[in-house]
């Protein structure tokens, strides 16, 4: 199966539906954490971000809350959406944010940076931020995908600013193949 970026900015395609997702954050500058993270900076990179989306207007409302560059700081990733240099989100309808994870976690190269971040309430998690380390190659994206649910579950990931995580030693592509 190939993952397309879609590279419109149309929020209307994630579903309105209950279940997890995954913000895919590229930062090119390190951002500082909330206070109560004592300081911490996350370095720059590639980061991913696991929640859930079970109230009103399920996956499409969360994400384009998210996805917003100018907003109230609420949540921990908003300290991360708000200075992100790339943001895409992919939706996993009937999903859970710990499952993603747990999912993600599996893999080399993947890791949790930051114990609690995002996941207060979570008794299961590490933290529902990881970090991707190395290159980001269009196999990888689409192993990570399959890895975490079945790639037919999810809609495709959507293109929000102007690169998605691009791997340094690569030119930028579109597509995710």
């Amino acid at each position: 199966m190939q993952h397309a970026i879609n590279t419109t900015t149309d929020l209307e395609v994630l579903p309105a539906v209950a279940g997890a997702y995954l913000l895919v954050i590229h930062l090119e500058e390190a951002a500082a954490l909330p206070e109560h993270f004592r300081g911490l900076h996350l370095p720059a990179g590639c980061y991913l971000y696991a929640g859930n989306a079970n109230g009103h207007g399920g996956i499409r409302s969360r994400c384009r809350r998210h996805l917003r560059a100018i907003k109230a700081k609420h949540w921990h990733v908003d300290w991360l959406t708000s200075v992100a240099s790339d943001l895409a989100a992919v939706a996993f309808p009937g999903a859970s944010e710990c499952a993603l994870i747990a999912g993600l976690l599996d893999r080399s190269g993947v890791r949790s940076p930051v114990p609690g971040f995002g996941s207060t309430d979570c008794r299961h998690c590490p933290s529902h931020l990881v970090q991707i380390d190395g290159p980001r190659t269009a196999g990888f994206w689409r192993e990570l995908l399959a890895s975490i649910e079945d790639p037919d579950d999810h809609v495709e990931p959507m293109r929000m600013r102007k690169s998605f995580c691009p791997d340094a030693s690569r030119p930028r592509s579109r597509k995710i193949e």
